[in-house]
């Protein structure tokens, strides 16, 4: 059996859904300090691999975008960021933080949606831990919604910021 290197184009919205037999996603690594994201990269998987901390910005949303993020090394230092690209584009949903300190694991943070600009793991209370997951999708062109965990330490803080973008 030969299989193709040219990739075709999947449909949606059909009657029949679709089977992609060996589809796989783009992974985003190893970007450094900062990333800001492009149109053409929805549907990756953006890699928290720095313990320097690494900050993400999303690109305009466009309906049905989709990023999600996952750390696999503990950030020590700075944070991970995700940011809108602009201060008229804001967060909702909501995030389940939980922590290392069993006994203070369990709360949810909302991003409020009119308001909210970032999500900021510090590696501590905030998150930023190694299995923190988080989902961002673009609901319009002014709106990212926002689920997924993060893993951090000690007593949970909110890690929704409606400030300071690019800190």
């Amino acid at each position: 059996m030969t299989i193709s290197s040219t990739p075709d184009l999947v449909g949606f919205n059909t009657a029949q859904g679709c089977v992609m037999p060996g589809a796989h996603r783009e992974v985003i690594s190893g970007v450094g300090a900062t990333r800001t994201l492009k149109a053409g990269e929805s549907g990756a998987l953006c890699l928290l691999d720095r313990a320097s901390g690494v900050v993400y910005t999303l690109p305009d949303p466009v309906l049905g975008m989709e990023f999600e993020f996952h750390a696999t090394v503990a950030v020590t230092s700075n944070a991970y960021k995700v940011i809108t690209n602009a201060a008229s584009v804001f967060l909702t949903g909501s995030v389940m933080g939980g922590s290392l300190t069993v006994a203070d694991s369990g709360d949810v943070f909302q991003a409020n949606g009119t308001t909210h600009v970032s999500v900021s793991m510090a590696g501590s209370t905030t998150g930023g831990l190694v299995g923190t997951r988080l989902k961002f999708t673009a609901i319009s062109a002014t709106q990212w919604a926002v689920t997924g965990g993060y893993v951090g330490s000690g007593t949970l803080a909110d890690p929704f910021a409606t400030s300071d973008r690019k800190s």
